[in-house]
């Protein structure tokens, strides 16, 4: 079983959601069921206090905030309606990821909940992001990308980013493990996120290597604490 596999070093492997030829009705039910995950583990949540202050300490001028491979989009559409829920009017988001099939979702979802935010395609690692955000956020997309890629892409949010930088990701643990294993069969019956739920953790940083990783960067200085359920939130800002 490997739960009792050692998790001390780690151990990235292809996973399935990372291929290109993946079946688009497999690739739209694992973006499904990673939203569910995402709200149940509270990714937005986790963003939401930094970039509702960020917001408030700038009430004259309009605060972009992109989110980066972004995914179904769940995250930002989550942040803009709380953003219109607190009565906060200066906050305009966008998302950005490699994926057609991913955005296609991502702009249904935001017709639907009635949130206006600008969804284009991106590759992150590959390119530098546009100018003229003011945060740049980051959920649980680290952990696909080997040392130089992370690395890259940690480069490229703190470039783009004019005030904030949040990265919120998964911590290797044993407890994180079986979290993940659990809730990956409990909240969705997509098999994708069955398979690559479990090699996520395998592949997720402990926070001393993001806080190693961040500094490489150019991230000196970045605060790097523990959220629940088993993550990190790098949360850094040019002095």
């Amino acid at each position: 079983m490997p739960l009792l596999s050692s998790l001390r070093d780690r151990n990235r492997q292809p996973e399935v959601m990372d291929q290109p030829d993946l079946d688009p009705d497999a690739h739209k039910d694992a973006l499904r069921g990673l939203a569910r995950i995402n709200r149940w583990s509270r990714s937005a949540e986790i963003l939401w206090p930094a970039i509702a202050s960020l917001a408030r300490a700038n009430p004259d001028r309009t605060v972009r905030v992109l989110d980066v491979a972004t995914g179904s989009g769940d995250v930002p559409i989550r942040l803009a309606g709380w953003a219109t829920r607190a009565g906060i009017c200066n906050l305009a988001f966008a998302g950005c990821d490699v994926s057609e099939t991913a955005l296609a979702i991502a702009r249904t979802a935001a017709v639907q909940a009635g949130n206006a935010v600008e969804f284009f395609r991106h590759d992150a690692v590959a390119d530098a992001l546009p100018a003229g955000f003011d945060a740049v956020t980051c959920s649980l997309f680290l952990h696909h990308l080997d040392q130089a890629d992370a690395e890259t892409l940690l480069g490229r949010l703190r470039k783009a980013a004019a005030r904030l930088v949040l990265v919120n990701d998964l911590v290797r643990s044993r407890a994180g493990f079986v979290m993940v294993w659990l809730a990956s069969r409990a909240l969705t019956r997509s098999p994708v996120v069955h398979v690559d739920g479990p090699l996520s953790v395998r592949a997720a940083l402990t926070i001393p290597e993001a806080r190693e990783l961040a500094t490489r960067a150019g991230m000196a200085g970045a605060v790097i604490e523990s959220r629940w359920p088993c993550r990190f939130l790098l949360t850094w800002g040019p002095s």
